[in-house]
């Protein structure tokens, strides 16, 4: 009987504009030292801990939660590792005690180097290592998510800014970490960032913003408006998909999403839910069964 053994070491810290929580989970290898994984570990906490990533001055309250799980999948050798990575990403809903899901994705097969005691840059101005671009990168995009939830257009220098660093990646890393390719699936680090950037996704990024702005930030003072404001975020999104289907902006709003908007609109009137329901099943095909609860 084959007996896995896993490490798990966690640690949680205050940046300046994140709580962030790392966790680096890694089952037996057969080269590496675990300990190894725990200064890495330590590492990036410090790294999403110490650093500053824009030069506003966030209060306690307004830091951004955020969790990643890095999972350790195999060696490579010559200290080259594969992970996936794990990420959520939450905000306060003003006038509550309620937290909303910005983003809540899994990075699969990311490749990078580290040897121990390596330090981890902020990869924004320039390329370092795969590892530090991959965390900067995201950094970055839950940032413009964030703000971009508060002010239409405020995130744009975020995704921009995360734009840069997948521009700055050389070949041969983007060559071995497929998350920074816009071939072949359209689920990669590129096309997340392209999204949000294009054009073509302006009325996406206007729902988004009045389905947190107008809706969830007003749910607790007035619940009929609130609801009505995020039935008509949903049908924007739903037009979106229709135009441009399977992109990737679409899909890390379900993942995110889908779990509130049922919550939301279960208690509703049958009109509401009906037409709640028929949207998510366009937008989540693959999940259609768990919008049942809508129609019941």
């Amino acid at each position: 009987m084959l007996i896995v053994c896993c490490f798990a070491f966690v640690q949680s810290g205050i940046g300046q504009e994140l709580n962030a929580t790392v966790t680096v989970t890694v089952p037996k290898l057969q080269q590496t030292d675990p300990a190894v994984f725990k200064t890495l570990e330590r590492d990036l906490q410090d790294f999403l801990k110490q650093e500053r990533w824009t030069e506003d001055e966030f209060k306690p309250y307004e830091r951004i939660d955020c969790n990643f799980s890095v999972n350790i999948t195999s060696e490579l050798g010559g200290n080259s590792y594969k992970a996936d990575i794990a990420l959520k990403a939450i905000r306060p809903v003003y006038g509550s005690e309620y937290k909303t899901v910005l983003i809540n994705h899994v990075d699969r097969d990311i490749v990078f180097s580290y040897l121990e005691f390596q330090p981890i840059e902020n990869g924004t101005l320039f390329f370092k290592d795969n590892l530090s671009a991959v965390f900067s990168f995201y950094v970055h995009y839950i940032l413009g998510l964030s703000a971009e939830s508060f002010a239409m257009g405020a995130g744009d220098e975020q995704f921009q800014l995360a734009q840069n660093i997948l521009s700055q990646v050389p070949s041969q890393i983007s060559d071995a970490d497929k998350g920074w390719q816009s071939q072949g699936k359209k689920t990669t680090r590129y096309w997340m960032v392209e999204n949000m950037l294009n054009a073509r996704f302006k009325s996406f990024k206007e729902a988004w913003y009045n389905y947190h702005r107008k809706s969830l930030d007003v749910m607790y003072t007035n619940t009929e408006l609130a609801v009505s404001t995020m039935l008509e975020a949903l049908k924007q999104i739903d037009k979106v998909n229709t135009a441009y289907p399977n992109s990737f902006g679409v899909i890390m709003f379900v993942t995110a999403k889908s779990d509130e908007i049922i919550e939301i609109f279960k208690n509703a009137d049958r009109t509401r839910k009906t037409t709640v329901a028929d949207i998510m099943r366009r937008l989540d095909p693959a999940g259609a069964g768990k919008y049942n609860v809508l129609r019941n």
